[in-house]
């Protein structure tokens, strides 16, 4: 996590300021909920409210936590500097510091999510937009990255804007599944503190109470999370990569905005590269990065051990504040992405008549020519095509058996554009359900 692909907002959710924030809202909620069922005084649960309007000292924190070495221990201390010693001795009644730091931590996961799926809206929003305006504007479908037949610049988004609202739905899943808390004590059994307490703690929070915990909170519930995270990434780099091969100098069907005073390259002043794009695909990789470890942290011994610990003060920040700003530098890009519908259809002509190729196969075997013997008379006629540039259709056209098959109308017929977009209106309700 460094500033520089970083936003404020995401940033301010895994400060230490807002870790300890957490921490003392689980407790003074915890002694809330033990003072209501007579465990400790009604009036040392008030005396902790107290210093609901403290900003906790971090650097006093870290000051303690260097003599103690143990940082929950090193915040209930701090706590207890403003609470008062005598008021502040039933704070962790019953608890261990799993039910803070695991709390905590899923807190900051859903929240993470929340603005996660601001990004992605806003970025499915841009998607439908650009989806919309190039509906039928036809360029030709590539695939191994050669001519295949025509489609639409508006399918190219609405395929990703479909991906991207599988995503959606992903990680509002994964939101779900890691909203849980646990105040459960050392082994998760209960034993020190009623489970009511975890209840009205997690009610609080915005969490549901882990049905079962041991002194962790079970680690696939995270382990999901940054699995979704990595894939929304990857979905980020597969627009990425498109856009980039669009502007491509020999393709230039599409481009990144070039804003004003903007350089494309220290040595050479006619260069537009496709930075954006570029840095959303390392960007990816970063998030992708945090998976396996993620994965790695499930596994742990018996009740617990800290393995997973220093694991997620890592990765917790730098995927969800790298894919923040990946979302977001996507959206941006999408929105004032500058498509270039004439170069797609130079483009296409470049071996004029070419994608057309399947459906004059097809014709063929409708009018009785084997499957083996229409193959070799369009492919025939389709390498002179790639080999000398010439025109299929003239081809064809000149070619007797072609001819004779399907009659000079019926050559003609099937070199029709609306033919490959005649289905575009039923894909688009089927992903923008309008």
């Amino acid at each position: 996590m460094i500033p520089r692909y970083a936003r404020p907002e995401m940033v301010a959710i895994w400060s230490p300021e807002t870790k300890f924030r957490i921490w003392y809202e689980i407790e003074a909620h915890a002694c809330d909920a033990q003072a209501k069922l007579g465990v400790i005084p009604q009036e040392n649960a008030d005396a902790v409210w107290k210093a609901k309007d403290v900003e906790f000292d971090v650097a006093r924190i870290d000051e303690i936590e260097a003599v103690t070495k143990h940082d929950v221990i090193a915040f209930l201390t701090h706590l207890a500097e403003h609470v008062g010693s005598e008021e502040a001795r039933f704070v962790h009644q019953g608890m261990t510091s799993s039910d803070v730091l695991d709390t905590c931590l899923n807190v900051q996961l859903v929240r993470a999510a929340d603005i996660l799926l601001t990004g992605l809206d806003r970025v499915l929003a841009a998607l439908k937009t650009r989806a919309m305006e190039h509906k039928d504007t036809v360029r030709v479908g590539r695939s191994h990255g050669i001519h295949a037949e025509p489609t639409t610049m508006g399918l190219t988004f609405a395929r990703f804007y479909a991906e991207m609202d599988r995503n959606k739905a992903r990680l509002l899943a994964a939101r779900d599944e890691v909203a849980t808390g646990a105040i459960s004590g050392a082994v998760g059994t209960f034993a020190n503190i009623d489970p009511a307490v975890e209840e009205h703690v997690c009610e609080k929070l915005g969490l549901k109470p882990e049905p079962i915990s041991t002194q962790v909170i079970p680690r696939d519930r995270h382990a999901m999370f940054f699995a979704v995270l990595g894939v929304i990434a990857s979905s980020i780099e597969n627009i990425a990569i498109e856009i980039r091969h669009m502007q491509r100098t020999e393709v230039l069907e599409g481009a990144e905005f070039f804003s004003m005073g903007q350089k494309g390259s220290s040595a050479m002043p006619h260069k537009k590269n496709p930075v954006l794009t570029e840095n959303l695909t390392g960007l990816a990789r970063l998030v992708r990065m945090t998976v396996i470890p993620a994965m790695e942290n499930v596994a742990l011994w018996h009740e617990r051990d800290i393995s997973h610990s220093s694991v997620e003060r890592g990765i917790g920040p730098d995927a969800t504040v790298t894919l923040d700003f990946a979302l977001n530098r996507l959206a941006g890009v999408i929105e004032k992405m500058l498509i270039f519908p004439e170069n797609m259809l130079d483009n296409m002509n470049k071996f004029p008549g070419l994608v057309m190729s399947q459906r004059v196969l097809l014709a063929l075997t409708q009018a009785g020519v084997s499957r083996e013997g229409a193959y070799s008379m369009v492919q025939r006629n389709a390498l002179k095509v790639w080999e000398e540039r010439l025109d299929f259709r003239e081809l064809l056209l000149a070619d007797e058996e072609v001819v004779a098959a399907l009659g000079v109308d019926g050559i003609n017929e099937k070199f029709d554009m609306g033919y490959h977009t005649k289905h575009v209106d039923t894909i688009f309700a089927r992903v923008f359900g309008d």
